[in-house]
Parts: C-alpha cells; structure tokens; sequence
C-alpha cells in the first residue's frame, strides 16, 4: 500500500492532499480506503491517485442547471480516464427565478459551502459545474478561497422560443411583452401563448444576462475553459468538453496549478474587458468584487470606469443589442470577443490549460460582423457600464449606459419615492399617482442589509398611466440590484444603501435629483445644512430576521460597493489568505 512515510507516493510526482488520507498504513488509512472500496473502488489501488471532487448543484428546483447531471457523468469519464478518483458531491442549488426573496445571500452561504468541502475532505482539485447566476460567483468565491486546483463548467444557454415568428429570449423580451401587456397592447390570449415560449428548455437565460456574463468573466479570469461558455444547453460539444476538462484536472495537480496562480489583479482587469465589451450584466460588478476580495485583490470604482472609458462594446446581443447567445457561439464565442480587443488585454495572464491568454485566443477570430463587431465598429463606442457618485451616492452607483435611452443620460427631475418594494407594487399603477416623464422614481430600503439580501427590484415598472402615453424608459434609483436581462435608466447598487443611512435614506418626493452619464454624476440637490438635518432625523428600520443564516448575514454583509460579501469571508492580510492545507489524525 502507498504510504505518505518518507514523502512522495511512489505513483505520483509529487504529494497529493488525499495522500493524507489514503497513503497510509495505520487505522485511519484503513478505515479511508475502505469507504472508497464501498463505492467499488479497488482499496489496493487507491493510495496515489489523484481524488477529484465534482461539485454538481443539480435540482429540480432549478431548471437553469438540469443538464448538470450528464456534465458530472462526462467528467468522471475524462478523470478516470487520466488516472484519477472522481468523487461527486453536491452544493445547495441557487435557481435565480424560484429563490425568493433574493438569492444573493445564498451566494455566500454556498461559497462557504464549497469552501468546507474542499478543506475537509480528500480532494485535490475540483470540477465545479455551474450554470445560473449566482452558482457561477459562489464557486468563483470559494475556489478563490480553497486554492485547490479548479476548472469551472458551465451548462449552457436554453433553446429560444418562437412568438409571432420571432425568436423570444427568456428575460429581456419577457420585459417588453410584459410592458405591452400592461399597457393593453397585448391580451390576455396573447400572453398566455407567450408564456409558453420563454422557457422552452433547460439551461441559462439565453440573452447577455447574469449567467452568460458571469460564464463569460470566468472565461476571462481563466478559469473556464476557452470559448465553452456559450456551448447550448444540450450541445454535445458540452460534454466533451466536460470530459477534456476532467483529463485537464489531473494534469493541473501534477503542475500544482491552483487558483491563486491564475487569479490576479490583471486577470480581474481583464474580466472587466471583457465585461465591457460584451455588455454584459450590472450583477457582474458586485460579483467581481466579491470574488477578487478572496484574493485581496482591490478593484475600485475609477479602475472600473477606466477600463470602461477605453473599451468598446462589440457584442451585439440582448438587452442592448439584437442577438441571442446560440448567435455569438456561432461566431466565434468568447475567444473571439477576446481577439477583437487584444490590445487592451494583459495576455500575458495563465489559464486552466497551463497556456498564456494571448496563446489561448491565438487562431480565434469572428465569423460574424453582426454578432461579433470590430473594435473600431462597436454597438456602443465606450462605457458600456458606468459607475456614478455623488451626493446621492457618496461610494458609488452603477448604470447599464449601454442599454439606458441616450436622452435621459442627461436628466434633472423631481423625485417620487417608494420606502418598500411593496409599496410601489401597491402604488405604482395608480391613476392617482403623481408621476410625469420627468419624475425619478426612487425606490429605497431593499439593498444588502435592507430587504436584506439586495433582490432584483431595481427596475421599477413604468407606471401604468405612462404606459399608456408610449412612454417606455425613465430615470429609475435603488439601492437594489436588477436582473442582467433588463433594459433601462436604471441607477442600481447606490451606496450607502438606505437602511444604513446612505443619502437615499433622506431623499424626499419633490427633490430634484440631477443624473449626469458623461461626468459619472447623481446627485440630490439640496443643501449640506438640509442634509445634515435630515441624517440626524432618520432612524434605521428594525431588523426583521432575529435568527438563522439571514440574521447572520444582515449583520456581517458588506456593502454593494464591497461585492456584498460577509466580512469574516475576506483575508485582511497577506498572511491571512486562505488555502487548503489539512492534517489528517486519528477520526
């Protein structure tokens, strides 16, 4: 049997974390080896080989991720394969459309999850299988911490269905139709076949929404594999990457080529590119953030606006564009998307193959200028995302500029505020309601510590009586967050967020607010004297949650501009930084 006595397994390079475990020949050894024998393993042959863990979060109360199953077969094969131990586990799953209020608190709980998992048990890289918008994050998060060898996988975008002869993607058109809908343009026939066209199979939303966004950064950062991330749902090139990726998982233990090696401040800068040139969804601004803090990797709003400033969006794909995600497969992916602005890219920075970023897109190109523009063709010329500051929002705001109506990037106008999500659902559709064009409605008490859990409310419905006159945009302002399929003036994440005393907190109907895109600017236009009078007023709301995990999280989330991260989670030290090193004694 091998034993871990005098260092290297005599099967291996160098020692394997499961060595701790199996390569041994004393009581614990036994009784380790032979919990893999129950699962038909030979105990003989165990000790040396490589155990790799398959994090798979498939359920059924999560359609986005029910073709994860067949991924997690595919990749035991690639990992057996190559010599390895495959061993499955599973993780709590994150279906963004049935997880209510929010499923952003979860994120952090599933990280935690999968971080534990990692560091108590015998495995020495992991496969993590993804596919709805916070899975990806949560096990960005967690690989970030564990620092074990790890390639991120994900199930791919849904089949688009057809209305009126027209391709319906799952989110943003859903949010035009439901417009129409309201405003009486389409009935209620006309809704019903409708509704039966969003979601017409397993897998992501298929539009540039938070999935694909958040697939398409993992990309970037390099730890997905290249151009894998828009595969569809049921493509059979899903699961032979799968299977490569599990071969590749054996190889990365040998090369000791782990997440801290891959994740650097100039492979987050990258991800932000590539962010900016797809378009891609504002939830990736928080996320991003709550990842590289694993890492202790700073990305500050000016980073985020220089980037910006300098990067063209050449996606063109929905909410702010015209094409779905089987369309930018088709030409080219996200290597392609890459290739476009190599010069702007760090291509120096490793990926998961063990090859440099400029090696990785290398022979990639587009084979659709529709799809995928040249740098000096954009949809959008710059600033696809842009983070706002001001008085209303001393450490930051974030706005979609991409996908907002050009002539509200300048905007002054009273406001009407809601102090509950509840109370603008009530008040919103009201023939009574006070509301012009140039009204900006504020919606407040719904950030990370407020609802808690920052739920995706910030795309405040057009009233109906706007509706009505044609009027589809105006300026909207939350602290909450909003899905990466929707459209809109949307100022989201302002922070401080309102049930910490933020400026929001004090705005009152009436105010006159100021937005100004080109200069980063939203203010609330009143003076310091008046302000300081009002912040000594207000009063925080109760705390509702008295127990449990959402107790535990309202008391230890960090603000929007942090990622929303729990405190605790973040090294505040080099030394501090986390990683997998167990000793295993006697148990």
């Amino acid at each position: 049997m091998a034993q871990i006595e005098g260092g290297i397994s005599p099967f291996r390079m160098r020692i394997l974390r499961s060595d701790q475990w199996f390569a041994r020949n004393d009581e614990p050894g036994t009784r380790h080896r032979s919990v893999l024998g129950t699962l038909g393993f030979d105990m003989e042959r165990i000790a040396g080989r490589p155990v790799i863990g398959i994090c798979n979060p498939r359920s059924e109360l999560n359609n986005c991720e029910l073709n994860l199953g067949e991924i997690a077969e595919a990749v035991k094969r690639g990992v057996s394969e190559a010599g390895g131990i495959p061993l499955e586990f599973s993780a709590m799953p994150l279906g963004a459309e049935l997880l209510k209020p929010s499923d952003l608190p979860y994120r952090n709980l599933v990280s935690m999850d999968i971080e534990e998992t990692l560091r108590a048990y015998p495995i020495d890289a992991v496969a993590l299988l993804c596919n709805c918008d916070k899975t990806i994050p949560a096990q960005l998060m967690a690989a970030a911490s564990a620092d074990v060898p790890a390639i991120q996988l994900n199930g791919g975008p849904k089949a688009a269905g057809f209305w009126r002869n027209e391709p319906v993607s799952s989110g943003t058109d859903f949010w035009r139709y439901w417009d129409g809908y309201r405003a009486g343009e389409v009935n209620a026939e006309e809704w019903g076949h409708l509704e039966s066209c969003l979601s017409c199979s397993s897998g992501a939303c298929n539009e540039m929404g938070t999935a694909s966004t958040m697939a398409a950064t993992s990309e970037a950062l390099g730890l997905m594999p290249a151009g894998t991330s828009t595969i569809p749902a049921h493509d059979s090139r899903k699961l032979q990457a799968a299977e490569a990726a599990g071969r590749r998982l054996v190889e990365m233990v040998d090369e000791d080529l782990r997440p801290s090696r891959i994740l650097t401040q100039q492979s987050f800068e990258n991800a932000i590119r590539v962010l900016m040139a797809i378009g891609g969804s504002t939830n990736a601004v928080i996320h991003l953030h709550a990842i590289a803090g694993r890492r202790r990797i700073q990305l500050p709003p000016s980073l985020f606006n220089k980037i910006a400033s300098t990067t063209p969006m050449i996606v063109n794909l929905k909410p702010a564009g015209r094409y779905l995600l089987v369309d930018l497969h088709r030409a080219g992916s996200i290597p392609a998307v890459m290739k476009e602005i190599e010069s702007l890219l760090h291509t120096d920075c490793l990926n998961i193959s063990g090859e440099t970023l400029g090696e990785v897109i290398s022979l990639a190109r587009s084979f659709d200028r529709d799809v995928i523009r040249e740098a000096t063709d954009p949809i959008y010329k710059r600033d696809s995302i842009v983070t706002l500051r001001g008085s209303l929002a001393p450490k930051g705001a974030v706005l979609k500029a991409a996908a907002a109506s050009p002539h509200l990037h300048r905007h002054t106008g009273p406001a009407l505020v809601f102090d509950s999500y509840a109370e603008m659902l009530e008040r919103i559709d009201s023939p009574d309601l006070r509301v012009t064009p140039e009204t900006v409605l504020v919606l407040r008490n719904v950030g990370p510590v407020g609802q808690p859990g920052m739920p995706e409310w910030g795309a405040i419905p057009i009233p109906r009586k706007l509706l009505v006159q044609k009027v589809r945009d105006m300026v909207r302002i939350s602290d909450a967050r909003m899905s990466g399929t929707h459209f809109g003036t949307v100022i989201l994440h302002t922070s401080p967020e309102a049930a910490v005393g933020g400026p929001l907190a004090i705005v009152r109907d009436g105010d006159t607010i100021r937005l100004d895109v080109d200069k980063r600017m939203i203010d609330l236009d009143i003076t310091e004297q008046e302000l300081r009078k009002r912040a000594s007023e207000w009063n925080p709301p109760t705390q509702r949650h008295l127990r449990g995990y959402m107790r535990l999280y309202a008391e230890h989330v960090l603000g929007a501009d942090e990622g929303c991260d729990l405190d605790f989670l973040r090294p505040n030290s080099d030394e501090a930084l986390p990683r997998v090193e167990p000793t295993v004694g006697r148990s």
